[in-house]
């Protein structure tokens, strides 16, 4: 059951441990997605696509010709639980500060690593070992937001409370509602930031905030990370939560600031080695190990990561602008607050229609974007009205075209005549 507290934007969900539909399969449907998709897409949220062939070729110039020999022939056995050395090795010089190799687990993708340390971490019932009784795990989420953020503990079987981000206060994490949230026991705190489907990002204070909550807790604190290295300015830039956090899980993935999302990797890191040992432990039950050619791809990439975000930030940067002339142009049907990082963006649509409606609308037009029902199910949270768009791609400015067009021509139909 769902529980709104008193006068409070904290909700307790306490289901017991299951997995959960995906939020996104209506809208996969809608946007056939798993057949051949949409003219325009406005939902993607990765960074642009990078190629093998480009890979190849950026390692060329830096006469990196055994890496792609090594990719090319290799042998097909499994790796190490929990990764290999080299590619562990990139991922710790090339993400973090602190963190050192022998801190970090490579994963297949970054939807794993949110699974594992969500399994690894919390407990589903309350049981007795060694005469010693241990009590279902609590876990402090927020909400709206991308659904394993929300949900991975549940799946866990954690008792979940979840703080409600709120348009009022820019969508930044409030330390008083956080505070409310928490309990004696508490033993996670979920983090997103950059924030998916906003792109906003909270201050390096608010960041210093929350840590100090969970260490009066004594909790952990998973961060998804995913967004990292996608800051539009790079001064606002946060340290990764295992560096600066004794109790403190980053998760991270190729996917977002790369644009290599098709070589499934991603990583766990924490400092604390008996975590990454459960962690290691829960990986035995899921993806015991990642495969060596997408690891000889992380390796490409990392090494050739200074190049790829200059290219992807600049591809962004471009699109926001481009982005935010239409909404803009159009402050009558839309508003939103301005991202400061990543390559996503919370537009509220202030017409006749949900977001849902939107959705079905535009998709019958050609044009992908998502709904508010894939950042949350609960009609309390108010977003109804609200739907994300993905512009990190070199196709997005097609795509805002066709929008544009879509909008003019119905105007007149949801009650917003253009005035003269």
């Amino acid at each position: 059951a769902r529980i709104a507290l008193k006068n409070s934007p904290v909700i307790a969900d306490n289901r017991m441990a299951a997995l959960t539909e995906p939020w996104s399969k209506r809208h996969k449907a809608v946007t056939r997605n798993d057949r051949e998709g949409l003219q325009y897409n406005l939902s993607n949220s990765f960074a642009q696509p990078t190629s093998q062939a480009e890979l190849e070729r950026l390692a060329r110039e830096r006469g990196d010709d055994e890496l792609i020999a090594a990719y090319r022939d290799h042998p097909l056995g499994y790796t190490p639980n929990g990764g290999s050395r080299d590619c562990r090795a990139a991922v710790a010089d090339s993400i973090f500060s602190a963190c050192q190799a022998d801190d970090v687990l490579i994963t297949a993708g970054g939807q794993v690593a949110l699974q594992t340390v969500a399994f690894a971490l919390l407990e589903a019932t309350s049981s007795f070992v060694r005469g010693y009784e241990t009590p279902r795990s609590h876990a402090v989420v927020f909400t709206p937001s991308y659904q394993s953020c929300q949900e991975a503990p549940l799946h866990a079987g954690a008792a979940v409370r979840k703080v409600r981000l709120t348009r009022a206060n820019g969508w930044d994490i409030d330390l008083t509602d956080l505070e409310i949230a928490c309990r004696a026991d508490t033993k996670l705190i979920l983090i997103n930031q950059p924030w998916n489907p906003a792109g906003t990002l909270v201050s390096r204070e608010k960041l210093e905030g929350i840590v100090e909550i969970a260490r009066r807790h004594n909790a952990w604190i998973l961060a998804d990370e995913i967004y990292r290295f996608l800051e539009h300015d790079a001064a606002t830039r946060l340290p990764a939560i295992a560096d600066i956090y004794e109790r403190g899980v980053s998760i991270g993935a190729l996917s977002k600031p790369f644009g290599a999302g098709g070589a499934s990797l991603g990583w766990i890191a924490c400092r604390d080695a008996e975590a990454r040992q459960a962690f290691k432990d829960a990986m035995y039950f899921g993806t015991a190990c990642p495969a060596r050619a997408s690891e000889l791809q992380a390796l490409m990439v990392l090494r050739a990561r200074d190049v790829l975000l200059e290219r992807n930030l600049g591809i962004i940067r471009r699109n926001l602008e481009i982005v935010e002339r239409f909404l803009g142009e159009n402050s009558d049907l839309f508003s939103y607050v301005k991202p400061t990082a990543g390559c996503v963006l919370w537009v509220e649509f202030k017409g006749p229609l949900t977001s849902t409606e939107l959705g079905a609308a535009l998709a019958e037009a050609g044009i992908s974007m998502k709904p508010s029902y894939c950042f949350t199910p609960d009609p309390d949270d108010g977003v109804d009205q609200y739907f994300r768009i993905g512009f990190g791609e070199e196709k997005v400015p097609a795509a805002i075209e066709a929008l544009a067009r879509f909008v003019e021509a119905k105007r007149n139909e949801w009650g917003f005549p253009r005035r003269a």
